[in-house]
């Protein structure tokens, strides 16, 4: 809870109006039944001594406590309605502020983090803990914080009226605080498994939504729901068993003040028998029980409610302490990146027992064109995500302009770069949208010139509505290739110096395949940047100045296509084959 009291403290002043107004709004309902208890002394019990009072006297004396009644009830009113709209802003802004900062750090996190775990678990963690900080809060106000005003109010006036009474209200709270601890541990136990299995079926959920289209293709939709059904079942049990703990704690907490509140009536009633007290100070005073033990009755649920937050807290917290990438506290500017270079570079996953890049070592100069090819395993994704930062080498350097990997400005570097990868992500909007996501300030000549080198102009030309034509559902449909250069177009739209195809045609059929190859020639021709190609087919970089071939994270040949063929090693052998592929 330390964590949450860190985020409240923020809004100390919006804190203190909400707390401030929740006791005004309690104290000034709490002076209501003193009033009815006064007028019945004054004009009910002792109704024979005011005889002989005139009409008019009356009249003006029951107004005055009426009109004192309508006002108290009119400043708790007031105050209420404001009590619960600075709670709001305390709620909201608290919540917002943690699921900012939720997602501020999990974007810094290491891509790794990102790898070993399911997509959707951890906004899953942030959502829920926004939702139970934000309840917390608004109970503990709304319940906790006026319950305690109120019960300091009664007590003060209960001991002014007798000195009997106010021990019986101060021996409910240690009662109740026994009977919740008996229970409030295993709601704790519980919530954090609920929380581990609903963010288990976050994940599992996005997963089979993202893979929608092998699900339904295949016809697994039945297995699907079976799989996401039974986590929700555990999750139901768990829910009920939730319930029955705390079901459980309320008829234990609500049997308890039952029971004082029995006895509270009972002292009442004999103080009254023995002139202690008027029977108006006891109609005071049952009012104050029922605004005091009813809402303790409801203790079980903040307790509740408390535990669930704490569950969310403790995940939230574990994640806010996950270490952040590591980020030079002085970084280098590489300006416009003319010189690519790996020394001996090596990287290694954590849950591997080989490198999947092994002393790697290769120079690339502005307008070339280096490929790397290999078979399945060999390295050539591991080698991009080192190349953009995603991986961080275990040895060796990465050099941009002589700059070190290790103190390289990352976000200036990564500006730089426009990559094309093998699934093109495309979002839903239009064709603008999806183009200026990568670059928001570019304007629409630039994304119309993105465009046309990206060779999209069948697609233009279906697209009626231009760059405000819809992609997908209610819009335009796209093939597999006018996906690729649309994901080229918003490459070329950063205004890259490294750019980077990752398997860009891999996925496409042969004559598409042609087209796109032609593109992304057309663009190495140009020279105005250096091109990193990483490729499965060989015919898409026969073009290459230098291609290397990796071989379990090793580079085993260099050279022009030419040049490797007549080497006839690994490379020959993989132009063999595929040769063989396409005549067959």
């Amino acid at each position: 809870m330390k964590l949450l009291l860190t985020y409240i403290s923020q809004h100390k002043k919006y804190v203190g109006l909400a707390l401030t107004l929740a006791a005004l709004n309690q104290v000034f309902s709490l002076l209501d039944p003193m009033i009815a208890g006064k007028m019945l002394d004054r004009f009910g019990v002792n109704i024979g001594t005011y005889k002989g009072h005139s009409t008019e006297e009356f009249f003006s004396d029951i107004i005055v406590y009426l009109l004192a009644a309508i006002g108290v009830a009119m400043v708790s009113r007031i105050a209420k309605n404001f009590q619960d709209y600075f709670t709001s802003v305390v709620v909201q802004k608290t919540g917002a502020a943690m699921y900012s900062d939720g997602i501020g750090h999990s974007l810094a996190l290491p891509y790794q983090v990102f790898e070993d775990q399911r997509s959707g678990e951890t906004l899953g963690k942030l959502q829920k803990v926004r939702s139970d900080s934000e309840k917390f809060i608004g109970a503990f106000v709304n319940i906790v914080f006026q319950t305690l005003v109120g019960l300091i109010f009664v007590i003060w006036y209960a001991t002014s009226v007798h000195w009997l009474i106010a021990p019986l209200f101060l021996l409910t709270v240690p009662m109740l605080a026994i009977v919740s601890s008996l229970l409030s541990r295993s709601i704790k136990r519980v919530s954090k498994e609920i929380l581990s299995e609903t963010t288990q079926l976050a994940g599992s959920t996005t997963e089979s939504l993202r893979n929608i289209e092998l699900v339904k293709s295949m016809g697994l939709a039945k297995q699907e729901v079976s799989r996401l059904n039974s986590i929700t079942g555990k999750i139901l049990k768990l829910e009920l068993k939730k319930v029955r703990f705390i079901r459980s704690l309320s008829f234990l907490q609500g049997t308890t003040v039952n029971l004082l509140r029995t006895c509270f009536v009972f002292l009442l009633y004999y103080l009254v028998f023995k002139d202690m007290i008027t029977p108006g100070k006891l109609l005071t005073l049952m009012f104050y029980s029922f605004f005091i033990f009813g809402p303790l009755q409801e203790m079980g649920n903040v307790i509740a409610i408390y535990r669930e937050a704490q569950a969310s807290l403790t995940n939230f917290e574990e994640l806010l302490n996950t270490p952040a990438e590591v980020v030079p506290q002085q970084p280098k500017v590489t300006g416009r990146i003319e010189r690519l270079e790996f020394n001996h570079t090596s990287f290694q996953h954590p849950t591997s027992r080989q490198r999947a890049v092994d002393g790697i070592s290769f120079t690339a100069h502005k307008g070339q064109t280096i490929a790397f090819v290999g078979p399945s395993g060999s390295g050539k994704t591991t080698l991009v995500k080192l190349l953009v930062g995603l991986y961080q080498p275990l040895e060796g350097t990465i050099r941009y302009n002589d700059v070190s990997h290790l103190e390289i400005d990352k976000l200036q570097l990564q500006s730089q770069i426009g990559f094309v990868a093998q699934d093109t992500q495309l979002f839903s909007g239009t064709i603008r949208e999806n183009l200026k996501f990568v670059n928001p300030m570019a304007t629409d000549a630039e994304c119309l010139e993105a465009l046309q080198k990206s060779a999209c102009q069948q697609l233009l030309a279906r697209a009626h509505e231009g760059l405000d034509t819809v992609i997908g559902e209610g819009g335009v449909k796209v093939s597999g290739g006018e996906k690729q250069r649309l994901s080229i177009a918003r490459a070329l739209l950063r205004h890259p110096n490294l750019l980077i195809f990752d398997e860009a045609t891999s996925a496409l059929d042969s004559i598409t395949e042609e087209e796109i190859t032609g593109t992304i020639r057309q663009l190495s021709a140009n020279q105005e940047h250096l091109t990193i190609m990483i490729a499965h087919r060989l015919s898409t970089i026969l073009h290459a100045d230098c291609i290397h071939v990796l071989e379990k994270g090793k580079i085993i040949e260099s050279g022009t296509h030419e040049e490797l063929v007549d080497k006839k090693g690994l490379y020959y052998a993989m132009w063999r084959q595929q040769i063989g592929e396409r005549k067959s």
